[in-house]
């Protein structure tokens, strides 16, 4: 088999995995997902009680929905803001059941390591004449060498957070203690109810995610009035914590830091800031959390931890590759610029594709959520936009593949649509700590005030502590 006729290996299939499987087809290649859960979107059922921000028509893929509406699907309700589970058996599901769609996807299916045949990292003979060579272990635990001509790496950050410790480092005690710590979106008001109704809860975090699980633990204390919530946060700066409020370019979006500013307010939250963990210990009770503060050291006990503090790529699977990384943000050397947290927001950073995503490995490319790095405020419509690109690039229509473009809602990030080396319009202020999950950005719709609508879960409620795997 030449290298041409090899298909194009897709690693992930959450919705732009799928968006680059479907961008395939309809170029007329042949791609193979790869997807390590049970089902597509895999990660997304583990936070599927969670409404995003973003409407469904910026929600969706337009190669993706083109394929579906082939097949009879219809497009929900365009302006209602979908919950993981709606983005999962609404959207994802139904395409991945498609006849065209099907046969290519390997679910159970987890890539290991990437790299040329018969070349490794150092060699430079041939190096682009040779196929990609991908190692994958199966759910029954066998493995396999599988070939193909280009590989885009769609695999996401969500199994790798950030640790606790405020230096990029696992806090002392971190792994000891990972019974009592959830890292990433939990349901307290459903599936993790027994895990913190009248407990003492530290959320740490000063993202979206950590907003929202603050927001659920203060209904479940409602119901539970033992239940106590403390907020560790790493800077006093609650301006940037709080966002812009009704200013806020996705309404929704902005109702989070309104609410919880008013918890915060009515003393139904306590604050610890700045507030830099240091070491966990367990205690007869619970745990003893030790920071660092502005006055020097702290001490505080309590049951569990959620730790909403982002997430990071990981990159083991691709070491014979030859990448360009960003020193700081672990993205695409060229992406970097465009989208540092320290400059920008979601709203400011630039429509961008192949060529920002562009390694010295020809023909390999990172995108969705995992291209950021450790950048935060990833939007769907924006790795949508990756594929679309990227995908052009590897069939050779340079003029398709540089001609970037990303059309954000009206009331959303920003306005109309914006090309390439124009300047976005979005008015967030960039988060200094981002959501674990940041597909867009998530919240639970409140129905009259404060009071919040929880999605029944459908899967079985796990034993505490709480973990999160």
């Amino acid at each position: 088999m030449t290298s041409t006729s090899l298909p194009v290996a897709v690693i992930g299939a959450g919705p732009v995995g799928l968006a680059a499987a479907a961008h395939l087809l309809q170029r007329g290649e042949t791609p193979l997902v790869f997807e390590a859960g049970s089902e597509v979107g895999a990660n997304i059922r583990q936070w599927q009680h969670v409404r995003v921000f973003s409407p469904w028509e910026f929600t969706v893929d337009e190669a993706t929905v083109a394929l579906l509406e082939a097949e009879g699907w219809q497009m929900p309700p365009a302006q209602d803001l979908p919950t993981g589970r709606e983005l999962l058996e609404r959207y994802l599901q139904p395409f991945a059941a498609l006849p065209s769609v099907r046969s290519h996807i390997r679910l159970n299916a987890r890539v290991t390591a990437i790299s040329r045949r018969s070349i490794d990292k150092m060699k430079d003979t041939a190096r682009e004449d040779a196929p990609f060579v991908l190692r994958v272990e199966y759910g029954d635990g066998s493995e396999d060498i599988v070939e193909a001509r280009a590989v885009i790496d769609a695999s996401g950050t969500w199994h790798n957070p950030n640790p606790l410790g405020a230096d990029g480092l696992s806090a002392i005690g971190e792994r000891a203690n990972a019974s009592r710590i959830f890292y990433g979106i939990p349901d307290p008001l459903d599936k993790h109810k027994t895990c913190y109704a009248d407990k003492r809860v530290l959320v740490v975090g000063s993202g979206h995610s950590a907003i929202n699980a603050l927001l659920e633990l203060a209904e479940l204390a409602r119901q539970h009035p033992a239940t106590h919530m403390i907020w560790a946060l790493r800077s006093r700066n609650m301006t940037r914590v709080y966002g812009g409020s009704e200013d806020d370019a996705l309404p929704a979006r902005g109702r989070l830091g309104a609410r919880i500013k008013a918890l915060v307010d009515a003393g139904v939250v306590t604050i610890e800031a700045p507030f830099r963990i240091r070491k966990l210990e367990p205690t007869a009770n619970g745990i003893r959390v030790s920071a660092e503060i502005a006055s020097g050291m702290k001490t505080l006990e309590v049951d569990e931890i959620i730790a909403a503090t982002g997430a990071r790529p990981d990159l083991t699977m691709l070491r014979e590759l030859r990448l360009a990384l960003d020193p700081a943000l672990e993205s695409a050397q060229t992406l970097a610029p465009m989208i540092d947290p320290n400059i920008h927001s979601c709203g400011t950073v630039r429509p961008h594709g192949e060529a920002e995503l562009r390694h010295p490995e020809k023909d390999f490319y990172i995108v969705g959520m995992k291209s950021y790095g450790r950048a935060p405020t990833f939007l769907l419509a924006t790795g949508y936009e990756q594929v679309r690109s990227v995908v052009a690039a590897l069939v050779g229509d340079w003029e398709a593949a540089r001609d970037v473009r990303l059309t954000l809602p009206e009331t959303g990030v920003c306005s109309g649509g914006v090309a390439a080396g124009e300047s976005a319009c979005c008015g967030t202020p960039a988060q200094e700590t981002i959501p674990t999950i940041n597909l867009i950005s998530l919240e639970r719709i409140p129905v009259a005030g404060n009071v919040l609508q929880p999605v029944p879960a459908q899967t079985a409620e796990r034993d505490c502590g709480c973990d999160s795997a």
